[in-house]
């Protein structure tokens, strides 16, 4: 998580899972007190909207919800996999400095992110002009589904956890750059909320709400040994 000040900004890292939940709101709290800034004084709150795992998806919409409630502040979801394109982008340098319009900027990435169960979350994004542009919405696919849908016209850069996972199944052309490791995605929350904030994006916390993509979170075991078994012959 990260809060945006005048003075700069300050970030918590930390892991995530059912554990995350309990310590959430106390490291909002202690973020406030290191900026020097009361609750009351923020101007948004944004959050992670997904896709993504359930669990995490629900704690991180309830907390942003309570939150701008109580303080009766707009609220600003923002695409989980985007903040991945976005910390992505701050590792190419692309994009950071000089015309917004020049081709330098233009930043073409992939994301795929692990999903279980054999999947995984994809979309695909472009930088340019100073601005995101979706250009494969979010979607939950097989691996072998996103390898052609992007075989012929593969991004020119590639991140996310699915290749660390699932990177046999996720064989590309030769030509795109890959960015398995994650930087720093709390800053890259923060400017995307930034931005969003900036566009006048905020809703009401009514309407803050996840996206989900998988209707089913569960396998039989037949399912599960059916996976296990496409997976081995891949």
């Amino acid at each position: 998580m990260a809060l945006g000040t005048p003075a700069g900004l300050w970030a918590h890292h930390g892991a995530g899972g059912a554990k995350a939940s309990a310590s959430l709101l106390p490291q909002v709290a202690l973020l406030c007190e290191r900026a020097g800034v009361a609750l009351d004084a923020l101007d948004a709150i944004a959050f992670g909207r997904g896709p993504g795992a359930f669990t995490g998806l629900r704690t991180s919409c309830a907390v942003a919800q309570g939150l701008a409630l109580g303080l009766g502040c707009p609220v600003l979801p923002i695409d989980s996999l985007l903040i991945v394109a976005e910390d992505a982008r701050a590792q190419t340098g692309l994009g950071d400095e000089g015309d917004a319009g020049d081709a330098a900027g233009d930043v073409d990435i992939g994301v795929a992110m692990d999903a279980r169960m054999g999947e995984v979350y994809a979309a695909r994004w472009r930088w340019q002009r100073g601005r995101w542009q979706a250009q494969d919405p979010p979607t939950l696919c097989t691996p072998e589904a996103l390898v052609a849908a992007w075989r012929d016209h593969p991004p020119a850069w590639l991140a996310g956890s699915a290749w660390a996972v699932l990177g046999p199944r996720l064989a590309l052309p030769a030509g795109p750059r890959l960015l398995p490791q994650e930087k720093d995605r709390a800053a890259a929350l923060w400017r995307l909320a930034l931005a969003a904030h900036a566009r006048g994006e905020g809703v009401d916390a009514a309407r803050a709400l996840p996206l989900y993509l998988r209707d089913k979170v569960a396998l039989t075991t037949q399912e599960r040994d059916a996976v296990r078994a496409a997976a081995a012959t891949a």
